[in-house]
């Protein structure tokens, strides 16, 4: 591992966490010199990673993190080839949508597909959760044992009071995503809000992504029609991807 690369993207996953943070602020908790941080934080300035707030003198990331977001995007397949299912998803079961990717302990979205009543609702491309209190973590801890025992062996911090925390617990939850190829949520991640999230499948049978439907916890839970849709938009995208089966057996 490279020293100066490492302590770069600390920071950068520091400023994400926190958006504006002075250089002794990082330094505390990156355990760095000031001095060093500070040379960090110009050269990172100097690519507009990170940009200084002029009223606090505090930084926050910069305009170049975005382009970089969206070139990522841009070439991502498994979002190219989930964005008709997702849409027709949402129109059958009347539901917002999200696609995520699994990113160390959480999941990332990077398709959602609003809801099509019409109401007013916040874009939520970008958003992390973590991946023991998200059907879409769920769903793909199911089918990759080895990130759900490193998962495991980790402490689990509690989003509201009904996150599931206990290992043995979530390890059963994950026996039953494997059997059944769903997962669910029910306000884990966010009070009000549960969801329900079926796996996707790359060309080699490995899980790469998950699908869900969000709805009110005051609608749960899900009928068995929208687990159904839920399921075939998965099986489409994954057969898009070149899986020859769905779900495939966990790796």
């Amino acid at each position: 591992m490279i020293q100066s690369v490492d302590r770069a993207i600390r920071i950068l996953l520091a400023l994400q966490g926190e958006r504006r943070l002075g250089i002794a602020e990082l330094a505390v908790r990156l355990e760095l010199p000031p001095s060093t941080v500070h040379g960090i934080v110009k050269t990172l300035a100097a690519h507009h990673l990170v940009v200084q707030d002029v009223g606090s003198n505090r930084y926050q990331l910069g305009p170049a993190v975005l382009r970089l977001g969206n070139v990522y995007l841009d070439t991502l397949e498994l979002r190219s080839r989930a964005v008709p299912w997702s849409e027709e998803l949402a129109r059958r079961s009347g539901l917002a949508v999200r696609l995520a990717v699994l990113a160390g302990d959480e999941v990332v979205i990077i398709l959602h597909q609003p809801r099509p009543d019409g109401s007013r609702q916040m874009p939520e491309i970008g958003i992390v959760i973590p991946a023991h209190a998200s059907a879409l973590g769920k769903a793909l801890l199911g089918f990759l044992p080895t990130e759900a025992d490193r998962i495991l062996a980790e402490s689990h911090r509690s989003m509201t009071g009904d996150t599931i925390t206990d290992a043995g617990e979530l390890r059963r939850q994950f026996a039953s995503v494997a059997r059944t190829g769903l997962a669910e949520e029910k306000d884990e991640a966010v009070l009000g809000e549960s969801s329900v999230a079926a796996p996707i499948f790359g060309g080699h049978g490995t899980a790469i992504g998950a699908i869900s439907v969000v709805l009110p916890t005051t609608d749960w839970p899900v009928s068995e029609s929208v687990g159904d849709v839920l399921r075939e938009a998965a099986r489409n995208i994954s057969r898009e991807l070149g899986a020859t089966r769905w779900p495939a057996q966990p790796g």
